[in-house]
């Protein structure tokens, strides 16, 4: 019997790629844990694939969009971004693609929060003197002191869906709460963290009176104990307001030398050079990152330098990898769940078939009538 669909996805997602199959679907999955060669999937997508399921490692372009040609309906994509697939040559070819966007909110707001803890209280080094035999006294100070994050000010950089779940987190901590986005300032949101704060100081939970506003970038940067990270990557001539290298030399000077940096956004809206000179000349105090301008970390990064390695933390793209955010089939809960809904949105013809109602497409204005 015929497959209803045929699908190539260029690594495996979990159970959901069983849903698919149960539905008659013919899926086959690039078995290593590495990304394919983009070769193979041109040669994947022209030898007629209906759906193709993608991650942040494969470049998807004119070259995919052409060898599918006349047989390739959907590129389903396991990630809140999309750098990787070319926007208008997807348009160009009139093939949709999706992505997982709300479903990881949390979970990368989460890991945000406690990297930012980590940080603070030198969690990594305290563990390195202990499991090295260092750990020889107590003293009240000595061999160093990490910091608190309560009553602490936080500056959250850009306020979409994460960044506005990271400031719930933090209120709840009792921080004071600096917002800046370039795009669009969410005040009804900030107004009830406010009044939440509000209620809680006069019901005598906390002793100080938190406060949040939003200010500019120059303003965060300068009055922040912790700047944290949550802005797209948008590049100079693609919107009137880029972030590619918003945290660069001049901006990093603006903080604290005390002051944290935390990104669990887009690798190149740091400059990762900028970055390393500031913590080697203590401009700041330190930092914490998850995404990097080229993935995996190359050997020769300059934030590898054993000189900063006490106060730079390195995460392997790491903040959305929690197993019900990752693996669920419920395309509400799960990453792998809302990747295949996607895929199956498009060429089930949900929606009546009208691309511009399904919720995971990304590129809508491409089929707007």
């Amino acid at each position: 019997m015929k497959s209803k669909f045929r699908v190539f996805a260029t690594c495996d997602i979990g159970e959901s790629i069983n849903l698919l199959r149960s539905k008659g679907y013919e899926v086959e999955v690039y078995p290593q844990p590495e990304a394919p060669p983009k070769k193979l999937i041109v040669e994947k997508v022209k030898s007629g694939v209906d759906g193709l399921i993608t991650t942040l490692r494969d470049q998807i372009d004119a070259e995919v969009f052409e060898a599918g040609k006349g047989t390739l309906r959907v590129v389903s994509q396991i990630a809140v971004g999309f750098d990787n697939i070319n926007r208008a040559d997807a348009n160009r070819y009139k093939i949709p693609f999706t992505n997982t966007a709300d479903v990881l909110t949390d979970a990368t707001a989460e890991f945000a929060f406690f990297m930012m803890g980590a940080l603070a209280r030198r969690l990594w080094t305290s563990e390195h003197i202990t499991r090295e035999n260092k750990w020889g006294f107590w003293h009240p100070y000595l061999p160093f002191l990490g910091d608190e994050v309560t009553g602490k000010t936080v500056a959250v950089i850009g306020t979409g869906r994460i960044g506005l779940a990271m400031i719930k987190k933090c209120s709840g901590f009792d921080m004071n709460v600096l917002c800046y986005d370039p795009a669009y300032e969410n005040r009804d949101f900030v107004a009830a963290i406010q009044e939440e704060m509000d209620h809680r100081h006069k019901r005598g939970l906390t002793r100080e009176k938190n406060w949040i506003k939003y200010v500019s970038f120059e303003e965060a940067m300068k009055q922040a104990d912790f700047v944290s990270v949550h802005v797209p990557l948008l590049r100079t001539g693609e919107t009137a307001t880029p972030t590619y290298h918003l945290f660069n030399e001049q901006t990093l000077r603006l903080m604290k030398p005390t002051a944290f940096l935390i990104n669990t956004s887009r690798g190149p809206v740091v400059e990762e050079a900028a970055l390393a000179k500031a913590l080697k000349e203590n401009w700041i105090a330190g930092a914490a990152l998850d995404v990097y301008e080229k993935e995996p970390l190359p050997k020769d990064s300059p934030l590898r330098d054993p000189a900063i390695e006490d106060r730079c933390r390195l995460m392997p793209h790491f903040a959305s990898q929690a197993r019900i955010t990752r693996l669920s089939t419920d395309p509400a809960k799960g990453m792998a769940g809302r990747c295949a809904q996607g895929l199956l949105d498009v060429l089930e013809g949900n929606y009546g078939g009208d691309i511009t109602k399904m919720p995971y497409v990304v590129n809508k204005e491409a089929f707007a009538k």
